[in-house]
């Protein structure tokens, strides 16, 4: 099976415009190429799972998402980076287009995404990392059998913690977030070398 690092979009991967799908206002954020670059030669797939009820509220129609995943992937291959899957909830239990208002198992904190990805995508859920900006993406990830790391930038405001919204780790970016997971690994694949002399990373 493989393994994957799970990113959350708006805030996390992007700079956070809420209900945004217009391709021309969606720029990724700083201090993630070299992350995503390094967990993609440790062989880490990179799924995008992020909540968009603004289909639900009648913000956009589903099919914009396409686009926004378009731009998303062109972004991405500018730094060499392959987007290997792109997962979104529509859903919002508050919403106005009734097809979409409802409670379901999909939207963040829940783990449905993930579920799905890993069907799609035959990853093992528990070597795989889901790296977010709220306790929501953190519970999710939890929910899933993932690690977890907060990036930690500002945008968790409400910090309504619980069972399952703890991260296994926090970071201030992307690539942070890249060297402790990376860090991770090597520990596991060399716990006695580990023990005699720290491992340390070029940036």
């Amino acid at each position: 099976m493989r393994k994957a690092i799970f990113l959350d979009k708006d805030g996390t991967l992007v700079y956070n415009m809420p209900h945004n799908a217009d391709p021309g206002r969606i720029f990724l954020q700083e201090s993630m190429v070299r992350g995503l670059r390094q967990l993609q030669a440790a062989g880490y797939l990179l799924v995008v799972v992020t909540n968009q009820a603004g289909v639900a509220r009648g913000y956009f129609p589903e099919q914009h998402l396409q686009q926004v995943r378009l731009r998303l992937e062109n972004l991405l291959a500018e730094y060499g980076i392959l987007l290997d899957g792109f997962y979104y909830c529509p859903h919002h239990p508050g919403g106005c287009i009734p097809q979409y208002a409802y409670q379901c198992d999909c939207r963040k904190p829940m783990p449905g995404m993930f579920f799905k990805a890993a069907r799609d995508l035959n990853i093992d859920l528990s070597d795989s990392w889901m790296l977010g900006d709220i306790l929501d993406d953190v519970e999710a990830g939890n929910r899933a059998g993932c690690s977890t790391v907060l990036i930690d930038n500002g945008n968790e405001t409400a910090w309504h913690t619980g069972y399952g919204r703890v991260p296994d780790h926090v970071a201030g970016s992307i690539n942070e977030a890249a060297a402790i997971i990376l860090q991770q690994s090597y520990q596991y694949v060399f716990p006695e070398h580990n023990r005699n002399r720290p491992f340390l990373f070029s940036s």
